[in-house]
């Protein structure tokens, strides 16, 4: 792709999970910690892939009722709040002391700091859409220093969880940027439909937690093999629309 080329987006945001760093090996040996320190079975790693992507609350109640466990005081979606809110207080310090020993699994996924780079040179904006928390999503872009890239970092602990549109809402405002100067890359389908509930333009990535079928079910308007393919995809897209 020619670099005199205008690039048609002004702001493309990021999953972090799934899409950005591979995480999966922490997020599901973490769960399964949480879940034994509270006395239940741990769920299984096909479970907890499915829930990646939403806030941690909301994903632990989804996987404790999934589970069949007993509810003692159920809240308006059928789960025990206290139990929800140890597992996620479990599940965040246990994480943590994971991440500073450190002993975490989290690489990037091959060809993402190089595409990072790609798209500055076009002078698009980036950001971040997570069901991570901010201390979490920090730590994590820190750590393979690429937290520089971005200038709008939004989490679930500030914001409505997905697919609830608020984040990508919040990105556009810090950006300046209107829904069809947007892009949201993401693995999950919750990605998928909040980019659809913001009016925003969705890529999915084939190398995290759902499957390619399901991402073009729920609003992808491509799906990429590989970190290399989002430059030239996002130049063909705007193409076809234009």
């Amino acid at each position: 792709m020619q670099m005199s080329q205008p690039f048609p987006w002004k702001l493309v945001v990021f999953d972090c999970d799934g899409t950005l760093v591979d995480s999966q090996r922490g997020i599901v040996e973490t769960m399964a910690a949480a879940f034994q320190a509270v006395g239940h079975e741990a769920p299984t790693a096909a479970a907890v892939r499915r829930v990646v992507g939403l806030s941690l609350e909301t994903a632990v109640a989804r996987l404790l009722l999934d589970s069949g466990a007993e509810p003692r005081a159920p809240s308006s979606d059928g789960a025990d709040n206290g139990v929800v809110e140890r597992l996620a207080a479990f599940y965040r310090d246990h994480f943590h002391r994971q991440r500073v020993a450190p002993r975490l699994p989290e690489p990037l996924f091959p060809g993402a700091r190089e595409t990072l780079v790609a798209l500055e040179e076009r002078q698009a904006l980036l950001g971040v859409a997570t069901g991570k928390g901010r201390r979490g999503l920090l730590a994590t872009l820190e750590q393979h220093a690429i937290l520089h890239h971005f200038v709008t970092l939004q989490t679930a602990d500030g914001n409505a969880g997905k697919p609830h549109p608020e984040m990508l809402l919040r990105a556009m405002a810090e950006a300046g940027a209107e829904p069809e100067q947007t892009v949201l890359v993401g693995d999950t389908s919750y990605d998928m439909e909040m980019a659809a509930n913001a009016g925003v333009l969705a890529v999915g990535v084939s190398w995290g937690y759902h499957e390619p079928e399901e991402l073009r079910a729920t609003g992808a308007a491509r799906v990429i093999g590989h970190f290399a393919e989002l430059v030239p995809t996002l130049h063909a897209i705007e193409r076809i629309l234009s």
